[in-house]
């Protein structure tokens, strides 16, 4: 049982190594050329403000910046477990291209994604590559002492390390440097995660992190407030318009067969079917409102089950995998429903998709959604979209919104909720 044990722990070990060594290497692939274009574009752009190319330029290109930052706060999440807050001023909305420029380089976060670029290029770049080193350099070693070194000492000399190859006890040396190196190999997740600590020291505001927080804060907190001001608004309006109309249509009803039910019982009859139609569609009527408050389901089996039966009643074929250790708190759960609930409605009514994934699972402390759909793309973060509404909902709990929809497809929307 105890080598079971062992064999086990280390199988999972060299499976981290090796995750971290590919997600180290893919993350410098793109971390050096994106973060390079990204701070070429920026800096050209805000330089071309003063004769107007850049009042049109600059707000696409920061744009851009600030979804390379949020697609790399979402992979911390999912590869470090790293959380990176971000606290974006939204812009203003319908504004002019000078006031949406000015906007965006008045926002402090834009000015910390900016010195976050050159970092990412330099020293990310090394973190993010270091991973991949450890682990396939030391099999380098070991490839040049089972007989790689022939070709290599052919075609004029090899070095590897401090150790010239050019024969077998040579290539043997090699070899041992590339055992003796691979005993770093473990330290390789470790460094991902150092990577990722990196970015957050850089894209995490500095001294004036508190009054920024509080500003996030009263916002979110309006927000919530208007929030809760149009559900209400939108309750009271369903129930006059909706169960209250039918209600008095019915209770008329029940005054006239009344009357009827000695005069005319057929006619009698055909009103009393009628009423009974009219108490049907309004217990409908206050089921759907309930559900659109607080729904049955997630009050009663969780947020796993009302996502699953909010897939049964899409149009589109919808997969649902769901890997929770226990229920968040109530209001968590609502917000993550309503999210959700709001995505899938875009995907069905925009998107064109044929398919849509959802993924429920948490990480320690944060409860992570994922909603992806094979459509046409095209999702942005607009204000006045669902996906703003979404996003607001959110940041009530200090959660985040990342959106990556390339024209084309697919659209992932990937969604945070810290459940503490």
């Amino acid at each position: 049982m105890t080598m079971q044990t062992g064999n086990g722990s280390w199988s999972t070990r060299v499976r981290a190594m090796g995750l971290a060594a590919a997600r180290g290497l893919a993350l410098a692939l793109v971390t050096l050329p994106g973060a390079v274009l990204g701070c070429t574009l920026a800096l050209v752009s805000i330089a071309l403000v003063p004769i107007g190319i850049g009042l049109v330029t600059t707000p696409w290109v920061l744009t851009g910046v600030r979804a390379l930052a949020d697609w790399r706060r979402v992979l911390a999440a999912q590869w470090g477990g790293v959380r990176i807050p971000s606290a974006y001023r939204p812009a203003p909305p319908d504004a002019n291209p000078w006031t949406r420029t000015f906007a965006l380089l008045r926002d402090p976060a834009t000015w910390r994604d900016l010195r976050w670029l050159p970092v990412d290029m330099t020293a990310g770049f090394v973190t993010a590559l270091l991973p991949a080193v450890l682990v396939l350099y030391p099999l380098e070693g070991l490839a040049v002492a089972a007989g790689l070194w022939r070709p290599l000492a052919a075609s004029g000399g090899y070095w590897y390390g401090f150790v010239r190859v050019a024969d077998q006890s040579s290539a043997l040396a090699a070899g041992a440097l590339g055992i003796a190196l691979l005993a770093l190999a473990p330290l390789a997740p470790r460094l991902l995660t150092l990577h990722f600590r990196l970015t957050r020291t850089v894209l995490v505001a500095g001294q004036g992190e508190l009054a920024e927080r509080v500003r996030v804060l009263t916002e979110t907190r309006r927000d919530a407030v208007d929030t809760s001001a149009a559900e209400l608004r939108r309750i009271e309006r369903d129930l006059h318009d909706g169960a209250q109309a039918r209600l008095v249509a019915m209770g008329m009803d029940l005054g006239t067969i009344e009357m009827l039910l000695d005069k005319d019982p057929a006619q009698a009859k055909r009103l009393l079917a009628q009423a009974r139609q009219s108490s049907v569609d309004a217990l409908t009527e206050l089921r759907d409102l309930v559900r659109g408050i607080h729904p049955p389901v997630l009050a009663e089996r969780g947020l796993g089950d009302a996502v699953r039966a909010l897939a049964l009643r899409l149009p589109v074929p919808t997969e649902v995998t769901v890997e929770l250790p226990g229920r968040a708190d109530a209001p968590v759960e609502s917000a993550a429903y309503f999210a959700v609930s709001e995505v899938l409605t875009n995907a069905v009514k925009h998107a064109d998709a044929d398919r849509i994934w959802i993924d429920l699972h948490q990480v320690e402390s944060m409860l992570r959604i994922t909603v992806t759909d094979n459509g046409r793309g095209g999702a942005v973060v607009a204000a006045g979209s669902g996906l703003a509404g979404v996003e607001r909902r959110l940041g009530t709990f200090d959660g985040v919104l990342a959106v990556s929809s390339p024209a084309g497809g697919p659209t992932m929307v990937t969604m945070e909720i810290p459940c503490v």
